[in-house]
């Protein structure tokens, strides 16, 4: 795993040595990413600088270093990932005469895009990628990103310079950033808990949407050109909607034992220690099963565990781990530990980000860095098999008010917003919400985007954001051809998996110079999911069928059916205590006025009634808390002097 980093300016509009300084200042910045070497190439004529920090996993030779060019001197590439089945594209283009100096996979993605072209060459790759590569005949330089966004790309307007990194920190190096608050984003922020792609908390810097590349020739003129799409979630949720697999149940298990294994062993190629996370859930523990089923050695797994007993799962990670016979490794974390992450965040992250299971993510991952290089991961199977259990509880809701006719449902809305039912606080408010919302949403997708929402009100709260930030930016990307639950998971699929989960993954693995993967979301399997008619994939009452039956095969059931609880820590109560200090400072109403970008009234009163215990607002208060800590480590980092 690598950090990557690049800028393109207007020519003759700076020197070689104001190119080189840049894209090594921006480069340093990810050298967490990459701790291993770090280069940059630099071409003054063009205006074109690329940099590179290296975490050393496949041909830790210098032959694997990079930026990389290809022996025709046509190609320059700056890569990020991996793509596991470079032996088998390297052995065809062998056959066609190709030679190789090294082993790496960058070099046989290189070679590649040179022997057939860039758009011939990426639907032959699977892997988790975010590349850059300098076309120097085309004179155009264009930028990828993998199927899922397992691997994150930022892209953005400069000054007068096109700038692109993995992480959002290689563009304060830039001396001319401006690093202004994008008040848009973080109405979108409080109400996801993220910011959603292609949105950042910056003006004029954005994601690369998974599946997307952009090409950006020399003739930029102050106005960036549209992504295009290489891969489409969306599309491949509608063809496997429209070419359903035709087998039983069991044969559905079956073929998912072959691909899913197929994706585990692919997932091994490594120069490099390798071992996997390990929670006691259904996804991370058909991973290791897979994994530990056709290797001969124990496989190395990794679990965290807390005092606090309701979020302590590591009992059941220990008894599936003595059941498959791995090289278990536990750690328990106490409450201060965890809490010690807390200040690493802003950094770590670079944009406000509010899923609290950000914590024990990076503690598990630190824990795995003491013992290797690579770890697995089971991320991805709630979102391509159904097994969130609010996309049962919204269902749910749905079900209960379709035999209702319109008027009578506009009834019922205008009777939900009388005095007394406003005036509920805690559970019967959260009811009767629930209740107006699927009487007034225009569509399904838009009442299950709104029930998924933090704050359901942004604009009351965000000073100065937009109205359309208020309105739904997540469910364009709903397959509406399939039923309620299979277009809550097609949106979360498209987003709430690369911008949340994955970025998560991404962070605090990065951070300890750890990589990543996860076999789940190998796009083999992911479109064989949605090929999956609903009753093989989830019921009324639970989803992951095929994954809970497969994993049978390998552990008891009784090892691992439970009632999920997520990888989380226990932030309500914290805020109560031992937090409680430091969010009083960030919540302070002098503070938020003085500021500026939030108005504090709301914010104030959820607070005082979660610190009364008549209601727990952590999730609300945390995307609150999240920005005001990232606001304050900005201001701080502002102060500093940056490259020129």
């Amino acid at each position: 795993m690598c950090g990557i980093t690049g800028l393109l300016e207007p020519r003759g509009s700076t020197t070689a040595d104001e190119l080189t300084s840049r894209v090594r200042a921006m480069t340093d910045m990810l050298r967490h990413r990459g701790p291993d070497d770090t280069d940059v190439r630099v071409d003054a004529n063009v205006g074109i600088a690329l940099g590179h920090c290296r975490l050393s996993i496949i041909d830790l030779s210098p032959n694997g270093r990079q930026p990389m060019h290809s022996p025709c001197d046509r190609f320059t590439i700056v890569f990020n990932g991996e793509i596991y089945n470079h032996r088998a594209l390297r052995r065809e283009l062998e056959r066609d005469g190709v030679r190789f100096r090294g082993h790496s996979d960058t070099e046989v993605l290189l070679a590649l895009i040179s022997a057939r072209g860039i758009d011939a060459a990426l639907p032959q790759l699977n892997g988790m990628f975010a590349f850059a590569i300098w076309d120097r005949t085309e004179r155009c330089l264009t930028l990828v990103r993998d199927r899922v966004g397992i691997k994150p790309l930022y892209y953005g307007q400069v000054g007068t310079a096109f700038v692109f990194a993995s992480e959002l920190k290689a563009f304060r190096a830039h001396p001319h950033f401006d690093n202004n608050v994008n008040r848009d984003a973080l109405s979108l922020l409080i109400q996801h808990s993220y910011v959603p792609a292609p949105h950042t908390m910056y003006a004029n810097v954005f994601k690369l949407p998974p599946g997307c590349r952009l090409d950006v020739g020399l003739d930029l003129c102050g106005e960036l050109p549209a992504p295009g799409s290489w891969w489409s979630m969306r599309e491949a949720a509608e063809r496997g909607a429209s070419q359903p697999f035709q087998g039983t149940a069991e044969e559905a298990v079956d073929l998912l034992h072959e691909k899913l294994s197929r994706a585990a062993m692919l997932r091994l190629e490594s120069d490099v220690p390798l071992g996997a996370f390990l929670s006691g859930g259904i996804d991370s523990s058909l991973v290791v099963s897979l994994l530990q089923s056709q290797l001969s050695e124990r496989v190395k797994t990794f679990t965290i565990g807390f005092h606090e007993e309701s979020y302590n799962e590591a009992q059941y990670a220990r008894r599936i781990a003595e059941h498959l016979g791995t090289d278990h490794v536990e750690f328990s974390v106490g409450p201060g530990q965890a809490r010690d992450v807390i200040p690493l965040l802003p950094e770590m992250f670079d944009e406000p980000f509010a899923d609290s299971s950000q914590i024990p993510t990076y503690l598990v991952a630190q824990l795995a860095r003491e013992h290797v290089t690579v770890a697995l991961s089971g991320d991805g199977g709630d979102e391509f098999f159904g097994g969130y259990e609010r996309y049962r509880h919204i269902n749910a809701i749905a079900k209960k008010l379709a035999w209702l006719p319109r008027p009578a449902q506009a009834i019922a809305a205008r009777l939900l917003q009388l005095p007394v039912v406003r005036r509920c606080r805690g559970h019967a408010a959260g009811q009767s919400g629930e209740l107006f919302a699927a009487l007034t949403m225009p569509t399904f997708e838009a009442l299950y985007e709104f029930l998924h929402r933090h704050w359901r009100d942004p604009l009351s709260v965000v000073i100065g954001a937009n109205e359309w930030t208020a309105s739904g930016v997540l469910s364009e990307h709903c397959v509406r051809r399939n039923g309620r639950i299979e277009q809550m998971m097609s949106i979360d699929a498209a987003t709430y998996l690369p911008d949340d989960i994955l970025t998560k993954i991404d962070r605090a693995t990065m951070a300890v110079g750890l990589e990543g993967r996860v076999p789940l979301l190998d796009h083999n399997v992911v479109e064989f999911a949605w090929t999956l008619p609903a009753h093989l994939k989830f019921s009324d009452q639970t989803g992951k069928l095929p994954l809970r039956r497969l994993l049978e095969r390998f552990v008891p059931a009784e090892m691992f059916e439970r009632a999920k609880t997520g990888f989380g820590i226990p932030i309500d109560s914290w805020l109560r205590g031992p937090l409680r200090d430091w969010a009083e400072d960030l919540l302070d109403e002098d503070r938020l006025q003085r500021e500026g970008f939030f108005n504090p009234r709301p914010i104030r009163d959820r607070w005082h009634q979660h610190l009364e215990g008549t209601a727990d607002w952590h999730y609300l208060l945390w995307d609150i808390l999240m920005f005001q800590s990232w606001l304050a480590r900005k201001s701080d980092t502002a102060k500093r002097p940056i490259a020129g």
